[in-house]
């Protein structure tokens, strides 16, 4: 007899998600030694390929939470624009095919550190009227 010990989850509106926080300070370390590489290529492709990959998945998954916030404000507040725009530049380098170079990898940095940097601002905004500060 098997018996299955994974469960599946339904959760198309990214709720669960939403209340986890990101294991933000790892990755801004890694942000920060990727950003302070010089010279020339030192690594495998394959070790740049690897770095590409974790800062991608961070990127997404910081990309998701300012979405989130951004979905939560009206239509016509400030902190909406540069947000729209930080998430319209995330999609278009996301989508980029990963290489496995330095500058690839630094290009991949740089949008993380722009997505925190946006995720801070809306999370500093306050809140308009009739929203509270959860989301809720």
């Amino acid at each position: 007899m098997h018996t299955s010990t994974h469960t599946v989850l339904y959760d198309p509106d990214g709720l669960i998600e939403a209340e986890l926080p990101l294991d933000r300070e790892p990755y801004e370390c890694l942000v920060k030694a990727v950003l302070a590489w010089t010279g020339e290529d030192t690594l495998a492709e394959r070790d740049y390929k690897q770095i590409g990959l974790q800062l991608t998945g961070h990127a997404r998954a910081v990309a998701s939470d300012v979405r989130r916030r951004v979905s939560q404000l009206p239509e016509d507040v400030g902190p909406r624009a540069p947000a729209d725009v930080v998430l319209r530049e995330a999609e278009g380098r996301l989508s980029a095919t990963l290489e496995g170079t330095a500058r690839c990898v630094q290009n991949r940095a740089r949008l993380v550190r722009a997505l925190y940097e946006r995720l801070d601002r809306l999370e500093a905004a306050p809140a308009p009227e009739g929203i509270a500060p959860g989301g809720g």
